[in-house]
């Protein structure tokens, strides 16, 4: 998928490529934000990151255990992880498909508000 695109389907985002050493495929990217598709199989890994990201539930459901607070997700949910924060997915189903939005500085958008 070329980094530039505006627009991604379902489709080309299941397909799409992973990085070496990436647990998710990047779809498009502009500024300080990037769209990446992420499907966890069977245990979630991942650590914190350096920006604010959005999970779009597109398939599956399960628990999202967001620094020691657990939210049951469906399709359709919109979860929200704050920079820097230990998350990962728990409890999840095998068709788990997810859009997620990284953006803003690093360290997440609290530092622009403090400055």
């Amino acid at each position: 998928m070329d980094e530039n695109e505006d627009h991604v389907t379902v489709a080309q985002a299941k397909s799409a490529p992973l990085s070496p050493g990436r647990r998710s495929s990047l779809l498009m990217q502009r500024g300080s934000m990037s769209l990446r598709w992420f499907a966890p199989r069977g245990e979630d890994v991942q650590t914190p990151h350096d920006q604010d990201e959005i999970y779009i539930v597109m398939n599956g459901s399960g628990i999202l255990n967001n620094g020691g607070a657990q939210t049951v997700f469906g399709p359709g949910d919109v979860l929200f992880v704050p920079a820097g924060r230990e998350h990962k997915f728990e409890s999840f189903s095998d068709n788990l498909d997810l859009w997620v939005v990284f953006w803003g500085p690093k360290g997440g958008e609290e530092i622009l508000a403090e400055q």
